[in-house]
């Protein structure tokens, strides 16, 4: 593997993660909002990451044979999903979206489930960053090397 598919790799991830960070916070700033476009309330949004790679075999011949893995490594969103638990209900009947029982559907957003996910992209992006910077350190060790 070549110190520029490594960096592609963790560059792959902080734009996976940064992604991450952006359903997070779309989600903390429609906590509250019981109408969308669609006239329903809003649903938390998820993201789901893939493997860029087929499968950890495809990885280890292609490494094993001594060729590199290019830029089919690393990680990317493969969609952008809603969430389909139950919305919460909340009596409120002087709301304009209650329904005729006074109820209104309020989106199925958790605060401490939206922190820990921010609190752990947080820390994957900290994690790529700190590959990256280790990568570009030994190729300017090695350029160092040939002074």
């Amino acid at each position: 593997m070549s110190f520029l598919s490594s960096l592609n790799i963790s560059a792959s991830g902080m734009t996976a993660q940064r992604m991450r960070l952006d359903v997070v916070a779309e989600n903390i700033a429609n906590i509250e909002t019981t109408r969308t476009e669609s006239g329903a309330p809003y649903r938390r949004k998820m993201v789901v990451l893939q493997a860029k790679n087929n499968s950890f075999h495809d990885v280890l011949s292609t490494t094993m044979a001594g060729k590199s893995i290019g830029t089919n490594a690393g990680v990317r969103a493969a969609a952008i999903i809603d969430d389909e638990t139950e919305l919460k209900a909340v009596y409120d009947p002087e709301h304009p979206d209650a329904d005729e029982n006074g109820y209104v559907r309020i989106p199925n957003i958790d605060m401490i489930k939206e922190m820990t996910d921010s609190m752990a992209a947080t820390r994957a992006y900290e994690a790529n960053i700190t590959a990256y910077n280790a990568v570009k350190l030994m190729a300017q060790k090695a350029l160092d090397v040939g002074k």
